[in-house]
């Protein structure tokens, strides 16, 4: 499907001037992300049943932060600073530098991870402030594919984590977290680092030299855009790899275990237009989903040759032969 048939509530709208849009009374919607804007189309949501369609009463103003973290402050003040609507944080990069940038405008972000341990929000039910939104179980997760892959994979005893550093505060946690789940079943756990496309080519690389036998690739926002380069690498290395979302697993990847995005993105869609309506999105409850998918790969793992137990094949969500 083509990008622009995905988009209904956040659309394309970044070339109309501004001062056009506020002359007919449409209201202006941010959509701050880290992600380059092709390889984010995919997760845009709908929310028709709201009312607002885009280039008819609604308009977006996108800034994409091409996987470079450092570009989203500039992005989030400038949004804040034309007085938009609603900035939706998109991607857990974006949701503290979208706070710093504006208390008073709303914010409606999705994330993985805990917002009121990170200080975003003062509580799941009330949130007070000027944010609210929708989490994803995401680092949280990382224990547990690090298990399933253990079953997968059980004479691999040194496992590699390929974690984000730019994003320090999730990839300090994951790295905590997966460590130790490592060392209570007596794996050794080798910390790989990626920012950048050459960066995934040098960390595969020296997979064989770490003895590397299967690999955690830690959930991040430059990993999830992108999905079909780490599948192709994890091929070409010869590594059985899982990530979090089905992506990776359609691409080629062995294994996936986390949320479903497009789910999430379309309640973002419609606390949006509840705000759009009036609500204070102090007063709108941050929505967690906890649900989980698993996707195995079965192709992938005859290429590898492995053998999948039937304890994990019956626990899969879907099979992709």
């Amino acid at each position: 499907m083509r990008r622009r048939e995905l988009i209904t509530l956040l659309g394309g709208a970044a070339a109309w001037p501004l001062a056009a849009r506020a002359q007919q009374a449409m209201p202006v919607i941010g959509f701050l992300s880290a992600y380059a804007s092709d390889s984010f189309a995919r997760h845009i949501l709908a929310a028709k049943e709201l009312g607002y369609v885009e280039g008819q009463n609604l308009a977006i103003e996108y800034r994409w932060g091409a996987d470079q973290y450092d570009r989203l402050p500039a992005f989030a003040a400038d949004l804040a600073r034309r007085g938009v609507s609603v900035i939706v944080a998109s991607t857990s990069p974006a949701v503290p530098v979208a706070k710093a940038a504006s208390s008073t405008t709303p914010i409606v972000f999705s994330m993985g991870g805990d917002p009121v341990a990170l200080g975003y929000v003062a509580s799941l039910s009330q949130p007070g402030g000027n944010l609210t939104g929708v989490t994803t179980l995401n680092v949280e997760l990382g224990p547990k594919r690090l298990e399933l892959m253990h079953e997968l994979v059980p004479t691999a005893t040194v496992l590699g984590l390929l974690i984000n550093p730019t994003f320090l505060a999730q990839s300090e946690t994951l790295s905590r977290d997966v460590q130790a789940a490592a060392r209570s079943v007596g794996l050794e756990i080798q910390v790989l680092r990626a920012s950048t496309e050459r960066d995934l080519d040098a960390a595969f690389a020296s997979l064989f030299q770490l003895r590397v036998g299967a690999l955690v690739i830690g959930a991040d926002a430059f990993f999830n855009s992108q999905s079909e380069q780490l599948a192709a690498l994890a091929l070409r290395y010869a590594v059985p790899a899982i990530y979090q979302y089905r992506p990776f697993a359609a691409a080629g990847g062995l294994m996936s275990y986390g949320g479903n995005i497009a789910e999430s993105y379309r309640q973002v869609g419609v606390y949006v237009g509840r705000i759009l309506k009036g609500e204070n999105p102090a007063d709108l409850p941050v929505q967690q989903f906890t649900k989980v998918e698993l996707i195995l790969n079965l192709k992938t793992a005859k290429a590898l040759g492995l053998t999948v137990p039937l304890t994990l094949l019956g626990r899969a969500d879907e099979v992709i032969e």
